[in-house]
């Protein structure tokens, strides 16, 4: 057999082991190692590619974009069993409900925010699904309506920041611009950075957001009926009134925690993996800080957030330390040992008497799975290298007629449809590693590359028939929605992602304008 042929194989049994329902990373392991001893056997394959494999893998799980990955997974666990998402749900639809299509703005607004703090799409869906929905049906909104904005928004975390689709997107993205660019001839290449794509998904973000509260708009104008004023209610049936200092408890610490990570990050103050742990601390404060507790623990909770904003303000005008003078010492040693004394608390607390146990179990058991289909990749790119596929791949791409736009556009269509039956952990780690080098060594922006994928990747936790935004929004809604009708609401909300994506492809500068202006 050729090396066209065993690529050929390659491929069939891959895609038929991820329809068989196995796990991914047991697959993208297993194939590659499969095909390679047979490839040996047959004198196609020369197993001293494989030996690059143990120092891969290490180079991978130790690189500090990747080691960041399981304090933003933590990060999100934390805020989502803490209940902030319910009550930052509730007070926005008190705020916006009253006045038609109000509560849909709400929803929008709040996955929008839920997105820049959890990024848990699970859990976001499941909290609007059981908050948001049965306000919405009770008050005669079109159930189409309401099922894809739900799931729409609830989706936002994969392309709004901190994303994890965006931290693993970065290594990948910054490992073929380098290959790509090494192939055209630049051998000093300035590799991508978390950060740089943090900034770049920013205003593409909020264009998604941006035509999501327009179509809201557009209904509430257009077909009135579909959008009512909502009334919510609290426990005993009363109106639910919220007041200003309510407002602010509910609304601004998140938003507090979602400026210092993302600003941290983008003013180059912290690397992703600090950024990551005091996003981690921050929701561990904030998830104390929701039960009944005395007044004593609350003032020292608000005490830290003072604390890290402080020793944030200190490292970015000067640094942190005993030889920064007295004052910035002595301040630094304060919010220092206010900082560890109300972590302390709230982690005894959180352990003894909250769910801090169940949340770094379940943040081991998915960072596991991630390294896994990590693990895997590498395996798979290593002996699809060997067989030559990333030569073959770059003549089918730069063969193409009509040159770079409709390489470019036949990347985001295969992405697009594989979508529809693998993850984007998968498509990350199988896709970028091929087919990005010839693209940006015939000059794509890796940014705005980047920024593409993460946008064409959201899309497939909304399409059928294995969109997972749709099968959490089942769970929640099994009673009064079928799935028929949650395939049916999705279909505006597809347009408008495919029209948001249209746009970035068309204006580059929507994601790469930020990332010159932060860091060029």
């Amino acid at each position: 057999m050729d090396h066209g042929q065993l690529l050929t194989l390659m491929v069939i049994l891959l895609l038929s082991g991820i329809l068989t329902g196995l796990p991914v990373s047991f697959i993208l392991i297993g194939v590659p190692t499969l095909v390679a001893l047979l490839g040996a056997a047959l004198g196609s394959f020369d197993l001293a590619f494989l030996e690059a494999f143990p120092s891969r893998v290490f180079g991978l799980i130790t690189n500090p974009i990747i080691t960041s990955v399981p304090l933003f997974v933590l990060m999100g666990g934390l805020l989502e069993k803490s209940d902030i998402a319910r009550r930052m749900m509730l007070t926005a639809g008190a705020l916006f409900g009253k006045r038609r299509g109000g509560m849909a703005y709400a929803v929008v607004i709040v996955g929008a925010l839920l997105a820049a703090s959890t990024g848990v799409i699970a859990a976001t869906i499941y909290m609007l699904g059981m908050v948001a929905l049965p306000a919405m049906l009770e008050a005669k909104y079109s159930p189409r309506l309401a099922a894809g904005l739900i799931c729409s928004a609830g989706s936002l975390g994969q392309i709004i920041p901190p994303s994890i689709l965006l931290i693993l997107l970065t290594d990948q993205i910054s490992n073929a611009y380098q290959v790509g660019q090494r192939a055209a001839g630049n051998w000093s290449v300035e590799p991508v950075s978390v950060g740089d794509l943090f900034a770049g998904a920013l205003l593409p973000g909020l264009v998604l957001v941006g035509l999501y509260l327009l179509y809201i708009l557009a209904m509430s104008i257009l077909r009135p009926e579909t959008c009512p004023p909502v009334l919510l209610r609290d426990k005993d049936g009363e109106k639910l009134e919220m007041t200003t200092s309510h407002v602010l408890l509910t609304l601004v610490f998140p938003l507090l925690l979602i400026v210092l990570v993302m600003g941290s990050i983008l003013g180059g103050v912290a690397t992703p993996t600090e950024s990551a742990a005091l996003g981690a601390a921050g929701a561990l404060v904030m998830a104390a800080s929701q039960m009944n507790i005395p007044q004593w623990r609350l003032n020292l909770y608000l005490g830290v957030a003072v604390a890290g904003v402080v020793l944030i303000l200190l490292k970015a005008t000067g640094g942190i330390g005993l030889n920064h003078g007295a004052v910035r010492s002595a301040l630094s040693l304060i919010a220092l040992a206010i900082l560890f004394s109300g972590l302390a608390l709230a982690a005894w607390q959180e352990l003894t008497t909250g769910s801090l146990f169940l949340v770094t179990k379940r943040t081991a058991s998915i960072v596991s799975m991630m390294i896994l289909i990590v693990i895997g990749a590498t395996a798979l790119a290593l002996v699809f290298h060997g067989l030559g596929g990333d030569i073959m791949v770059a003549d089918f791409l730069n063969g193409l007629p009509g040159g770079v736009p409709v390489a470019l556009l036949t990347v985001m269509v295969l992405i697009f449809f594989l979508g529809f039956v693998i993850e984007y952990v998968e498509i990350i780690f199988i896709v970028v590693p091929v087919a990005g080098p010839p693209l940006m060594a015939a000059g794509v922006d890796p940014i705005w590359f980047a920024i593409l994928i993460s946008m064409n990747l959201q899309m497939s936790f909304l399409t059928p028939p294995f969109g997972y935004s749709l099968f959490y929004l089942r769970n929640v809604a099994s009673d009064v929605l079928p799935m028929g009708e949650i395939y049916k609401a999705i279909i505006p909300f597809v347009c408008i992602q495919i029209i948001a994506l249209g746009i970035v492809a068309y204006f580059p500068s929507l994601a790469t304008w930020l990332p010159n202006l932060i860091y060029k």
